[in-house]
């Protein structure tokens, strides 16, 4: 697939333009958020209480503003106080996160099943999805941080 400029001259000659344009849909997939998940009480006596903490906040982090942006993600663009956009800081909180959560898919380790994930669905809380796998919770963030910036890109059209 590639871009290219079009001309009137590749159509056929001059076409007139549609004096209205009629409803436009479009379709904005919806966002799944995590929940919180206590790093403590399943990796606690694993790993050092410095790391648990960071993941923990880490995470936390991330629940706390995706809670907050999910339901207006689709709406107009919101700033935070520095001026700074809340979907842009979302997705720096994920790029934070990714690092310290694949330490813990290194070299098939054991701690890979230790944790449960859990995520929803914005539109429906009820249809909740938790697994006891890292690598389904790396697969989530990245899912986010791909939401986030096709939403990013759907704002700059606007």
């Amino acid at each position: 697939m590639g871009c290219f400029a079009s001309t009137p001259q590749d159509t056929g000659g001059n076409r007139r333009k549609p004096a209205s344009i009629g409803e436009v849909s479009v379709y904005v997939p919806g966002l799944r958020i995590p929940r919180p998940v206590e790093f403590s009480q399943s990796l606690g006596d694993q790993l050092p209480k410095t790391l648990v903490e960071r993941l923990t906040a880490l995470r936390t982090r991330i629940v706390v503003m995706a809670n907050q942006e999910g339901p207006t993600i689709t709406r107009t663009r919101r700033r935070t106080q520095h001026g700074g956009s809340t979907l842009l800081d979302l997705h720096q909180a994920l790029v934070d996160y990714l690092p310290v959560l694949l330490g813990l898919t290194k070299d098939g380790s054991h701690l890979q099943f230790k944790v449960q994930f859990i995520w929803v669905n914005q539109e429906h809380e009820e249809e909740e999805t938790a697994m006891s796998n890292v690598w389904y919770e790396v697969l989530s963030v990245l899912h986010l941080m791909a939401m986030l910036q096709m939403s990013q890109a759907n704002l700059l059209l606007l």
